[in-house]
């Protein structure tokens, strides 16, 4: 799908590089609820899953920046950003607990993993970095954006057999944890479009409703295990509830090294304030 992106509002033009959390809030705020992006998530599109526009804009500045410096995206989140088997760090959008909390566990403290050519739940820490996205997508402030980096594929021949791999070639992996329902249905993704106004999706948008054989959609769920129990045991089902994707390569912007995105949300928040539940985040 082609947007076109317009300029800035002149309010919008504060600072340069990754913003601050306090930015976030206060030039780029939540175009979508928490609702909307599972719905998102589970539509079979993670491409309507968008930045501010505002926002796009100003990250697009600062990758050309980086390319200047490191030459590449990857070699920046390698020889910089990146932190295996330790905490994140360098994050600037504080609050952000999520990631303190997540513990990265010392290898030599570990039961022996045997060695896999892929992804899954008990990959080594050190394969591992759980950092905030410093450009998060347009998520409500409670939820927490984060990207678990990984020096193993996630898509691989030995978990994605050849009867299901154009689809997930092309429409990448997705799942929840911790939900108390089940996430909304593609069905429902009609009331949501007015939220991608802005983007360019129009009210007759149609989403592909896909669904294979019983034994294929097996083998789909089967290929994003790995992630999901990842997911369950880094983000305690419960205390937090989430949405989990791997994009498709279309949507990368760093092909070279492994990666999914993380919408979390802390039940905590819901029973510190129980009206979260019916507003925003529904």
């Amino acid at each position: 799908m082609t947007v076109t992106e317009d300029k800035p509002p002149a309010t919008a033009c504060v600072g340069t590089g990754s913003p601050t959390y306090q930015e976030l809030l206060d030039y780029y705020p939540a175009r979508f609820t928490w609702r909307e992006l599972k719905t998102f998530v589970n539509s079979g599109d993670l491409g309507l899953l968008k930045r501010d526009k505002a926002l796009q804009l100003r990250y697009n500045a600062w990758t050309e920046e980086i390319k200047k410096r490191w030459g590449t995206l990857e070699n920046y989140l390698l020889k910089y950003r990146l932190r295996w088997g330790q905490p994140d760090r360098l994050s600037i959008l504080k609050p952000f607990k999520g990631i303190d909390e997540i513990p990265m566990l010392d290898d030599s403290d570990s039961p022996p993993i045997p060695s896999v050519d892929y992804f899954r739940a008990d990959t080594p820490s050190h394969l591992i970095s759980i950092i905030a996205n410093d450009w998060p997508y347009s998520v409500p402030p409670e939820i927490e954006h984060s990207v678990v980096w990984t020096r193993q594929p996630i898509f691989h021949p030995a978990i994605i057999l050849p009867s299901v791999s154009g689809r997930i070639e092309a429409d990448g992996l997705w799942g929840f944890t911790g939900l108390t329902s089940p996430p909304p249905s593609p069905s429902s993704l009609p009331a949501s479009l007015p939220a991608l106004a802005d983007w360019g999706v129009s009210a007759d948008y149609t989403v592909n409703q896909f669904r294979g054989t019983s034994e294929e959609e097996e083998l789909v769920k089967r290929a994003g295990a790995g992630v999901h129990d990842f997911v369950r045991s880094k983000w305690p089902e419960d205390e937090w509830e989430t949405a989990w994707f791997v994009n498709p390569p279309k949507l990368q912007s760093v092909r070279g090294l492994a990666h999914f995105h993380v919408f979390a949300r802390s039940k905590s928040d819901e029973k510190r304030n129980p009206s979260i539940s019916t507003n925003s985040i529904s």
